[in-house]
């Protein structure tokens, strides 16, 4: 059984996905472990607390740099045996060292179609607003795993949302939430806990299910 620890910053509908997919056992072979927030205000704290996973927080503000930050995340993510971390709304650029103690062991959802809208910059609300600017029909969701570069991880899964002509960075962040990311999330932690995900090179390779 995998361990797995979320790392949020926010209000947590991305964890709230996996919290659901956990209570309807299709996170196989994985358990919610830790919920880990930069800020201890965070609503996701409170969904962590509701579904009984133990929380923890590592504020940013109490760290003069994100390398601080990163080792002590680091730390505890060791202390407590996670096998898999997940990246679900968390605000800040990780450094190094949690990379490379967790090689390919880091997984990220962005909120378009990477290489498209993404990297430094490319956040919440942040991405709709470039892809309604660009003018794009279609826009989507990516779950990638974490390397050095912003947002420049391996692919695991993708999945593409139409655009309306009317559509708001609201609305289009909506209908993606809905109909890719709190999808995708999921079956991607399933996929690690399975073993079912070979990195080569660029590509992610997803084995067959025994």
């Amino acid at each position: 059984m995998t361990r797995i620890a979320v790392l949020v910053s926010g209000g947590g509908t991305n964890l709230q996905a996996l919290i659901d997919a956990q209570r309807h056992a299709a996170l196989k072979q994985g358990m919610l472990s830790a919920v880990i927030s930069s800020s201890p205000t965070a609503y996701a704290l409170e969904r962590a607390k509701k579904a009984n996973i133990p929380t923890y927080v590592v504020d940013r503000k109490g760290y003069s740099s994100n390398e601080e930050m990163t080792h002590e995340l680091t730390s505890l993510l060791q202390e407590l045996n996670i096998g898999l971390v997940v990246l679900a709304g968390f605000m800040y650029v990780l450094t190094d060292e949690i990379i490379q103690a967790f090689p390919n062991a880091i997984i990220n959802v962005h909120p378009a179609l990477i290489p498209s809208f993404c990297g430094e910059g490319a956040y919440g609300l942040h991405v709709h607003e470039k892809a309604l600017a660009y003018g794009v029909k279609l826009s989507g969701a990516t779950v990638h795993f974490v390397n050095q570069d912003c947002d420049g991880g391996p692919i695991i899964l993708q999945k593409a949302v139409a655009v309306e002509d009317n559509d708001t960075p609201q609305t289009l962040q909506r209908r993606i939430m809905e109909q890719a990311e709190w999808k995708l999330l999921p079956k991607a932690v399933s996929l690690f806990c399975e073993g079912r995900l070979k990195v080569e090179g660029r590509w992610v390779k997803i084995l067959p299910g025994l």
